[in-house]
């Protein structure tokens, strides 16, 4: 069993590889994975780094220990005597933002607690899937404050305004089944135990999937989102052209016609 001195000396963020997916492990335990500042340092490095590997195709985010994803910030590790501008800088670098900044999809396996600034990391990903034991929810209120990660923003765009304003208004935890029935999450895996197993087979499905295709794919649904329909219908257009001339199109084509799997090669 993992120890208090043990985590002190542990990275606060594991990387792992497993055939063309990259795990990210926040690594954090004995606190639920709350976030803290060594947390939130390795948590962008790692996400720079997958991005930037051409033998990864998809990255997955998830929680160690049996207790949660992420319980959200630590608030031992804050400082009430800090400084606003020295608040300020700390949160302004965007260490959940650089989510919107990766080209690669990313998926969020969620245990157990997933509050506060871990559910702003998970609603940040392409692709929430939850394990049936997982409780969602965005307590800031009740500390006289509001989430500071792009709860307010990113949580009407999911599942609405009135569901996402009840939430945040009341502070209420909802159930995996909750969560999925309002759109939060998008799958649920048949067990805790069978997470992983889920999140890596739904990761090496898109991962086999031309690589240029799924970052387009993104930008035309994120970025089209913010604009309106005749923008929107014109970006779709524009990555649509673009990736007539790929090598992979080309080769799915081929691999269609001639009845066998495709060889994608990420050109």
């Amino acid at each position: 069993m993992t120890t208090m001195a043990d985590e002190a000396f542990a990275p606060a963020v594991q990387i792992e590889h497993v055939n063309r997916v990259g795990w990210i492990i926040l690594n954090r335990p004995g606190q639920i994975n709350a976030i803290n500042p060594a947390l939130r340092r390795e948590a962008s490095e790692a996400l720079v780094r997958l991005d930037a590997d051409p033998e990864v195709g998809a990255i997955v985010i998830r929680g160690a220990g049996e207790r949660g994803f992420c319980a959200g910030a630590d608030i031992k590790s804050q400082n009430d005597a800090a400084s606003l501008p020295a608040l300020r800088a700390d949160m302004t670098p965007g260490w959940i933002e650089i989510l919107d900044q990766v080209r690669k999809p990313v998926i969020a396996a969620v245990h157990g607690y997933c509050l506060g600034g871990g559910l702003e990391i998970a609603m940040a990903c392409d692709i929430r899937m939850a394990a049936p034991n997982a409780v969602f929810g965005l307590p800031e209120t009740g500390l006289g404050l509001i989430p500071g990660g792009g709860g307010t923003q990113r949580l009407p765009r999911i599942v609405g305004l009135g569901p996402a304003l009840d939430l945040l208004l009341s502070g209420d935890r909802i159930d995996a089944a909750e969560a999925l029935r309002i759109g939060l999450v998008s799958r649920l895996s048949a067990s805790g135990d069978s997470l992983i197993d889920e999140a890596q087979a739904l990761a090496e499905r898109i991962a086999a999937r031309p690589s240029a295709a799924s970052a387009y794919v993104k930008e035309a649904a994120r970025d089209g989102f913010e604009m309106d329909l005749r923008a929107g219908l014109k970006l779709e257009k524009d990555l649509f052209v673009l990736l007539m001339s790929t090598e992979d199109r080309r080769e799915a084509a081929a691999a269609f016609r001639e009845k066998r799997p495709p060889a994608f090669t990420g050109r």
